[in-house]
């Protein structure tokens, strides 16, 4: 039996799939952990209990197929940061790509002269989310941690190393981090100046197709590997286009997980500075130009946990909290909700932003603010996808992916709200799958992947057009308390 195991390493969790070379899923195993703030705006994670995770996905696989897989392929979430000493001991957590510490930071070099080249030249939006940015912070905050730091790497490096004993960067997790040129493909001098570092901080950059054999593992509990291929992979983002088969013009590919994101495949670069549509390389043919929003399912369990009281989030509570959602009309009777409540990435890179609801009257209760909740993540999407389509050609299609297409009602509702067919083209992980199809391509393997029969998701017009005279009022509240939001963001309470 001959398969390939993909990966995602997610922001909450990691899932390892298997699909064989007639493109059928035989095995699946996931690993969650958790993420900490002990302080306003910090996000982070132990390095550690994610390259657990990893092992233990890896391991449960080949434990239940009996079999080594023919690759591995590694696919990771974004922007993290962890800074390693001489002697491979941890000198800070990892920093998530939520960890917004560091947007004071952020606004100062937007504001700057260099801003809009080192946007064009990195491809990565100029925000807190992004290593630059969080290195610029430990140069001001934590001098001292900066100075024993003998690398500066992201999980997939922190992993990659723990596998062979081997800095290195793919390109795709390169072009996220603010500091590498996407065009040279090497690390671009003014952003390490910028950061205060040197090139030696810093990994070497690989293609996404690189690959280290099994044989040459460091760590002894992988030995049932040894025959196996480690291909280094690409982003998330990047591979969830890949594996949700949007890479052709005309399509997008629509994620929500705990965040989400809008995203299309270009052969060159869309530059929007304005609206900082990011950049990320997936392969040697493709660009994944986009936006991310920072709310997605996390806005869901906010309203079922912190405000509707709900202590244990069975299927049982999401599956009534979306038949009252469908009981409610588009438009929520009048509500409208702002999103933003770990403040918002694309298309407004504000920081400072915050969740609102407008329009509230003593008529509404539970179901209408619920509606209302989802339609503001729609709403917020939707945004991103007009900047990205107004930057690129028409979209025809969104091909979806994530946690939210469990939900019929808040698919259909996303169809509603931008008037796009949606395509559900299959189930499984979008990442890890996107993983699978690199390492095929990779290895030169004829592969046809057998996902279940793709689902379309028709928008129901009379809902659209609501809709459509309702974004704009989504636009202009946010326009309008942005000053108010930054004043109380700011305010010594």
């Amino acid at each position: 039996m001959e398969y390939i195991l993909g990966i995602d390493i997610g922001t909450g969790s990691t899932k390892a799939v298997a699909v064989n070379l007639k493109g059928e899923t035989l095995s699946s195993h996931q690993v969650y952990y958790e993420t900490k703030a002990p302080e306003p705006g910090f996000s982070e994670q132990d390095p550690e209990e994610i390259w657990l995770a990893f092992k233990t996905c890896l391991n449960t696989v080949f434990s239940e197929l009996a079999v080594s897989p023919l690759a591995v392929s590694i696919g990771t979430a974004m922007h993290s940061l962890i800074l390693v000493g001489k002697d491979d001991d941890l000198l800070s957590p990892m920093l998530t790509w939520a960890d917004s510490r560091s947007s004071d930071i952020a606004s100062r070099i937007k504001s700057s002269e260099i801003a809009e080249d080192l946007y064009r030249h990195t491809g990565t939006p100029i925000h807190a989310m992004s290593p630059l940015c969080k290195l610029v912070w430990f140069q001001e905050h934590q001098p001292l941690v900066m100075e024993k730091a003998f690398k500066f790497l992201s999980i997939k490096e922190y992993i990659w190393y723990k596998l062979f004993a081997e800095y290195a960067i793919d390109y795709s997790i390169a072009s996220s981090t603010g500091l590498f040129n996407i065009i040279s493909l090497e690390w671009h001098p003014q952003a390490l100046e910028l950061a205060g570092i040197t090139e030696a901080k810093l990994s070497k950059p690989v293609a996404t197709d690189y690959i280290r054999p099994g044989s040459e593992l460091q760590d002894q509990s992988l030995s049932a590997f040894a025959a196996t291929k480690f291909i280094i992979g690409a982003s998330d983002g990047c591979l969830a286009n890949l594996g949700s088969f949007a890479t052709e013009p005309g399509i997008a590919a629509l994620t929500i997980g705990t965040s989400g994101a809008v995203r299309v495949a270009s052969r060159t670069p869309i530059v929007n500075y304005p609206a900082m549509t990011f950049n990320y390389i997936l392969d040697k043919e493709y660009f994944i130009c986009g936006g991310p929003v920072n709310n997605g399912g996390s806005v869901i369990q906010w309203l079922l946990k912190n405000v509707f009281q709900e202590s244990d989030l069975t299927e049982d509570v999401y599956n009534q909290l979306f038949e009252d959602i469908n009981k409610v009309p588009a438009g929520s009777e009048g509500v409208v909700f702002l999103p933003y409540l770990s403040g918002e990435r694309a298309p407004i890179w504000d920081s400072d932003s915050c969740g609102t609801f407008f329009g509230l009257r003593l008529r509404h209760s539970k179901p209408q603010l619920a509606r209302a909740v989802l339609e503001g993540v729609c709403f917020a999407l939707n945004d991103v996808l007009q900047v990205v389509q107004n930057s690129a050609e028409e979209i025809t299609q969104i091909n979806i992916s994530g946690g939210f297409v469990q939900s019929a009602v808040w698919m259909q509702m996303l169809a509603d709200v931008t008037g796009k067919k949606l395509v559900l083209v299959q189930k499984e992980d979008a990442s890890a799958i996107g993983a699978v199809f690199l390492a095929a391509k990779t290895l030169n393997q004829d592969f046809a992947f057998v996902g279940s029969t793709p689902q379309s998701i028709i928008p129901n017009s009379v809902n659209h057009e609501h809709y459509r005279k309702i974004f704009p009022i989504f636009k202009e509240l946010y326009h309008s308390l942005s000053p108010l939001m930054k004043k109380l963001q700011h305010f010594n309470l």
